[in-house]
């Protein structure tokens, strides 16, 4: 689905990303985990065109787009929801959805399915997104994302400052989607999170890949967490 290969990227003269290389199949979900600093976000900033690519590739079901302009990146399916959630805050609940619903020309159909999941937007189509709790705008982010009927779902940190239940609602989305054939790519720091949702956890430092490995069979205490994420 999703191959990034060998690349490199960062910020002006600053390199983050150095020879990266991941695989995201479809119908799994691919947990990546490491150090504030290791280029987490920024791998996903340089798959949504965010962020230049300097070298390698970034390749989606075989089309390259490490060139393409940040705005055309959505329409090929890519849903993307960035740490601080960036909603349109002085937008309703249902103006944010039908943002999302006009990037891939989605419609009726799509916005029920989408609220289907997350019945407490329904109660709050006509809110203003900056006046949601944190967890509610959490779920509006996703639900955005999902509008865009994604074949690639990438979150980075959703779980950041929720309580359990919603941590719990994020959770059944993201296995849905899963088993509904989408590559979900899911940056996230906190290890029961992780070994709850993921079927891969690649781990990240200094900028790139240094391993992956099959969630299965990984325990708390697996040495991976203790060398590559410090807990």
């Amino acid at each position: 689905m999703l191959e990034i290969a060998d690349i490199a990227a960062g910020y002006g003269p600053v390199r983050v990303l150095e020879g990266l290389s991941l695989k995201v199949p479809a119908g799994q979900v691919t947990c990546v985990m490491g150090r504030n600093g290791a280029g987490k976000s920024t791998m996903l900033k340089a798959v949504m065109g965010l962020v230049r690519v300097e070298a390698g590739t970034v390749a989606l079901e075989g089309q390259r787009i490490e060139r393409l302009e940040a705005h055309r990146v959505p329409g090929l399916g890519i849903g993307y929801v960035p740490q601080g959630r960036r909603l349109f805050g002085d937008m309703t609940v249902a103006e944010n959805i039908a943002i999302g619903l006009r990037t891939r020309g989605r419609g009726a159909a799509t916005r029920e399915r989408v609220l289907d999941l997350f019945p407490r937007l329904r109660e709050r189509l006509g809110q203003l997104s900056r006046t949601l709790s944190g967890g509610e705008q959490q779920m509006l982010a996703v639900a955005r994302a999902l509008c865009l009927e994604p074949k690639l779902l990438m979150l980075d940190e959703p779980t950041e400052g929720l309580q359990p239940s919603m941590i719990a609602l994020i959770r059944e989305v993201v296995l849905r989607l899963r088993d509904e054939g989408v590559a979900v790519l899911l940056v996230e720091q906190r290890v029961d999170a992780v070994l709850a949702m993921a079927d891969r956890v690649a781990f990240m430092t200094g900028g790139h890949v240094a391993e992956v490995v099959p969630a299965p069979g990984l325990t708390p205490e697996a040495p991976q967490f203790v060398r590559y994420v410090g807990v």
